[in-house]
């Protein structure tokens, strides 16, 4: 039987649309699946297609975008790329990526993605939904949307709002972004651009990120239900617990709010920044502060500085050189800083980098480009990627073990030209990372490990280290595992979400 017909079995699926990108689609949805979860349900998260180059590796070495994977942390399952059948990574020049069930299986343009993609999509969007279901009949989705579900110049092929909700028959929550502005036309305007079909979907609205009194929305509130004739369900206060953004462009509006940090931190932006989720870990440390640093500017206020991934390591290390901040990041090393760089930053740092398949660069027959040159390392981008699980042990700065995920192109080597006494492996797995402490005066280190900072022995005695170089006393902390924080979080959302909002006429 096809799962179009054994829909009426299931629970009716719940399903967050947003009247624009950034209105709150994920949160909204990471919440709700932690509410379910609390009333004793089975939620399981799942986005059709997600643009993300923030990831996440499955057991099973398959990339899904990270925000599904969070929602299933608040569900408390296993994520699986089947929650997340479709993920593009952009690569810019309007080109992405394609990952299907969590494998890479091409480029496109955004052109030919509607062209060549959609039909092949959808099937994989179905398929994935049978093996959801086939696996947990009893389950309910929480499904997220994408951006907004009325491009009318894109709706005819629009893989993850509109068709899905009509396909599941989903009960739909409209989002909308008061802190944006615009609020009563956000949500008019989106609904006046559905058909009575799709209109009926919407169940609910949700009133997102509210500041001040509440009770001055009270007409603002009668008005949108009389004009809509839909309740508004929820209206949520500006919450602000930090999760990661959806967009790497979201970046550069977070501030830190430590306002006595003794560890400043600077992360430099890539234009091609991926799973900056690698740094949620320091963001919640109470006396470490962030800054990302977009332009050339001398770096020696900062304690440590982090080269992230980059979904395009030689265009990115060509904005460094371009920019003045290759230059930045050589002299900040000079003067004994300490630099610690994450898969492409690995990468960067190290003497040479080939591309002889275009894997990181839109140049073609690219035979060589010089790194950044603080480590002894040559990295060759190979055709096939790199996706798995990590379980290894820590060598420096301490003996602990170590779960991560990699994702990468590239292999990358020492240069045994150089005095290889110098340079040490991090980890017993010696690919995955390497050091160079300079007479105890300052770092440069670098890993393929993504989620290295969600490690908590190995973070707080990294952190410990710089602390150490900087006569600071040893922070003498009971850790506290940033998983167990992360849980905390996801309570603390839920818990707002729940004392704001009313899901229980879509669950009954």
């Amino acid at each position: 039987m096809e799962l179009l017909d054994k829909l009426q079995t299931f629970k009716k699926p719940l399903m967050v649309l947003g009247t624009s990108s950034g209105a709150g689609k994920s949160l909204t949805a990471t919440a709700i699946c932690r509410i379910l979860k609390n009333l004793g349900e089975k939620p399981i998260p799942f986005k059709g297609q997600n643009m993300s180059n923030n990831a996440w590796v499955d057991w099973d070495g398959g990339e899904m975008a990270y925000s599904q994977a969070l929602q299933a942390f608040a569900c408390g399952v296993v994520p699986s790329s089947e929650m997340n059948p479709i993920l593009l990574k952009p690569q810019g020049n309007s080109k992405s990526e394609v990952i299907h069930l969590g494998k890479s299986i091409g480029i496109t343009t955004a052109k030919n993605y509607y062209e060549d993609w959609f039909l092949p999509g959808w099937e994989i969007i179905k398929k994935s939904l049978d093996s959801i279901y086939k696996k947990d009949p009893n389950c309910r989705l929480v499904i997220e949307g994408a951006g907004s579900p009325v491009e009318m110049n894109l709706m005819h092929r629009d893989l993850t709002n509109l068709k899905l909700a009509k396909y599941l028959e989903a009960s739909c929550i409209l989002v909308a972004d008061i802190e944006r502005g615009g609020v009563f036309a956000q949500i008019i305007g989106t609904l006046e651009l559905m058909n009575q079909e799709e209109k009926k979907l919407i169940k609910g609205i949700v009133i997102n990120r509210f500041r001040g009194d509440l009770s001055l929305f009270n007409e603002g509130k009668k008005w949108i239900e009389n004009k809509t004739q839909i309740p508004i369900l929820g209206i949520i206060p500006w919450l602000n617990d930090k999760f990661p953004p959806e967009d790497s462009l979201d970046l550069l509006e977070r501030k830190s709010n430590i306002t006595k940090p003794e560890i400043n931190v600077g992360i430099i932006k890539l234009p091609s920044i991926s799973n900056f989720s690698d740094f949620d870990p320091l963001e919640n440390e109470d006396l470490v502060s962030i800054e990302w640093i977009k332009e050339s500017r001398k770096l020696f206020q900062f304690d440590f500085i982090i080269i992230p991934g980059s979904k395009q390591t030689i265009k990115d290390l060509l904005f460094l050189e371009k920019s003045g901040l290759c230059r930045d990041i050589r002299d900040y090393s000079k003067n004994n800083g300490n630099i610690f760089g994450i898969c492409g930053g690995l990468q960067m740092l190290g003497e040479t980098l080939k591309d002889p398949f275009s894997k990181e660069s839109s140049i073609t027959n690219l035979e060589q480009i010089n790194g950044i040159g603080l480590l002894p390392l040559k990295t060759t981008f190979l055709k096939k990627k790199i996706t798995r699980q990590i379980n290894s042990e820590s060598l420096w700065p301490c003996k602990s073990v170590i779960q991560g995920f990699e994702i990468h192109n590239g292999v990358t080597e020492l240069n045994t030209t150089y005095n290889t006494q110098e340079i040490k492996p991090i980890f017993k797995d010696i690919d995955l990372g390497w050091y160079i402490e300079k007479n105890k005066l300052g770092t440069i280190a670098g890993t393929y490990i993504h989620g290295i900072f969600e490690n908590d022995i190995w973070r707080d005695y990294y952190i410990n280290l710089i602390r150490k170089k900087k006569n600071l006393p040893r922070l003498a902390k009971k850790t506290r595992p940033y998983k167990i924080k992360r849980e905390s979080i996801i309570n603390n959302l839920a818990n707002e979400f729940n004392k704001n909002l009313d899901i229980s006429s879509l669950i009954n």
